[in-house]
């Protein structure tokens, strides 16, 4: 079943998550993953919406999500957006 990594991000260091965003697509990539959404303004249509970068991944499976989320390629890129970004992720399944 497919499933969709989705990520809420509100850059504070632009400089430096420069090298997060360097680093993510290829690990992103490796556990055959596919950008759907990556980039911010969004439009609030109901509630509150904490952030305001959204990033959608799909995945083949949930599996493959979270070997991509624990990869060394992506250990990594978490360690570069370090103090670069308030940054929240969840895996959820698609239908």
């Amino acid at each position: 079943m497919t499933a969709y990594v989705i990520a809420s991000v509100n850059v504070t260091d632009p400089e430096k998550y420069k090298n997060y965003m360097a680093l993510s697509p290829g690990a992103i990539e490796a556990a055959g993953g596919k950008f759907i959404v990556r980039g911010g303004n969004p439009k609030i249509m109901e509630g509150d919406w904490l952030r305001p970068r959204v990033v959608v991944v799909e995945y083949p499976t949930r599996e493959a999500a979270e070997a991509f989320y624990n990869s060394t390629l992506y250990v990594a890129a978490r360690a570069e957006r370090e103090g670069a970004a308030e940054f929240s992720m969840i895996v959820v399944d698609g239908v």
